[in-house]
């Protein structure tokens, strides 16, 4: 096993980690933004209100973007797994 594959595998891992992440972090901002408006133009200070809608609308883009996300990780733990003999190789 050497440096470079190491470094690559870590980045690979990195950069899935942001793609699987990113759109579940992104729909909660902008829900929170909407929301955040609302209660400053309507100056409604509860607490509920914040937390109640960003957890039904994330929930349910964990809902709909489920297969796509296990598609990913399953992607990259069969390519791991598939390296296997070759990193066993380079360790003798």
């Amino acid at each position: 096993m050497t440096e470079e594959y190491v470094i690559k595998l870590g980045v690979e891992m990195m950069f899935n980690a942001l793609v699987i992440s990113l759109p579940l972090l992104g729909i909660g901002l902008i829900v929170g933004v909407m929301i955040s408006v609302f209660q400053a133009a309507t100056q409604i200070n509860e607490q509920t209100l914040t937390i109640v809608p960003k957890l039904l609308v994330v929930g349910l883009t964990v809902m709909l973007l489920m297969p796509w996300l296990v598609e990913r990780v399953l992607d990259l733990a069969l390519r791991l797994f598939n390296d296997l003999p070759k990193v066993a190789r380079s360790v003798q």
